[in-house]
């Protein structure tokens, strides 16, 4: 929260405006309480609104392990990538030493590549990430509210959950995650300071950065010359790590309202989709609205065709 007047000489805030910050912060934890709540009683209400959509995979997120190679706290920003298989067990290892460990491989029935993670002497499997990847990746949550629901949610979800529908519950729970780290921040006097920028030490060289984007891991590799222009750029986002989960959900909604009205094989296979948070042009479309177009074949016979 600073302000930056021409010549980029960085200005901290008026005390009105920051008071005002961290009023809203503490607001925004209201309402993200409140909506968590909303978000358990619908998903665990048994009313049948929310279809059962178990897909048993591997999972990807950051951990950071601040006190050293003790539990891993849910974080964002920072840490090592885990992957946690089915089972449970966990492979850590350093973000920047990514490539030794996830690679891209075109497929015949995607645009997008698909993306394979290789742990020594063992076979690449693929995997998801995003909210509920990162609440089975984790140990604990650094903050008290985010980390009573997530004994909550593996309660009654196990652990690792498996349940795609619970990518809903798990996004619930991280926004009461950021909403205390607000509290905290607004809190902390150092996020006032006006020492906002450093300055580089150092000639233009190849970085790689990953964090975690809303819907998974997002890792950006650049590669520059000497003058600093960009020779190579590979960017390996969330919706692409999760597009094998996305088709082995759709076929199982297919599979499951094949043979029900249109409307229904339709909002079934949208709702599968929308767990995932696939992509803005997706996501922005009403419930109902999403065009889609459904051709379900049986021994390379078409069996039926429905569009929206």
């Amino acid at each position: 929260p600073v302000s930056c007047i021409p010549g980029g000489v960085a200005q901290p805030l008026p005390k009105a405006k920051t008071d005002r910050m961290e009023r809203l912060s503490r607001e925004a934890l209201g309402l993200a309480t409140e909506l968590v709540a909303v978000f358990k009683k619908t998903l665990t209400s048994g009313t049948g609104a929310t279809p059962s959509l178990p897909l048993e995979t591997h999972y990807l997120g950051l951990v950071n392990k601040a006190a050293g190679n003790g539990p891993g706290a849910l974080d964002h920003y920072q840490g090592e990538l885990r992957l946690r298989s089915p089972d449970g067990s966990t492979y850590d290892f350093p973000e920047e030493r990514w490539t030794d460990h996830l690679y891209e491989e075109a497929v015949p029935t995607s645009y997008a590549k698909h993306v394979f993670c290789q742990l020594p002497d063992a076979e690449p499997v693929t995997y998801r990430v995003g909210p509920l990847a990162r609440l089975n990746c984790c140990d604990f949550i650094d903050t008290p509210l985010a980390q009573a629901e997530l004994e909550t949610f593996r309660e009654l979800g196990g652990f690792p959950c498996h349940e795609t529908v619970s990518y809903h519950f798990a996004r619930g729970i991280e926004l009461l995650y950021a909403a205390e780290k607000l509290v905290e921040l607004f809190g902390d006097e150092e996020t006032y300071s006006d020492q906002v920028r450093n300055q580089p030490q150092h000639g233009p060289r190849d970085a790689t950065g990953v964090l975690e984007a809303p819907r998974g891991v997002l890792i950006h590799d650049y590669k520059v010359d000497e003058n600093g222009l960009l020779t190579d750029v590979n960017l390996m986002v969330a919706t692409q790590q999760n597009i094998p989960s996305i088709n082995a959900v759709v076929g199982m909604s297919a599979e499951r309202f094949l043979d029900q009205p249109d409307a229904l094989l339709l909002n079934g296979i949208e709702f599968g989709v929308r767990c995932y948070d696939p992509c803005l042009s997706c996501a922005t479309h009403r419930i109902g609205e999403m065009k889609l177009d459904v051709l379900v074949r049986h021994g390379g016979e078409v069996v039926r065709r429905v569009r929206r």
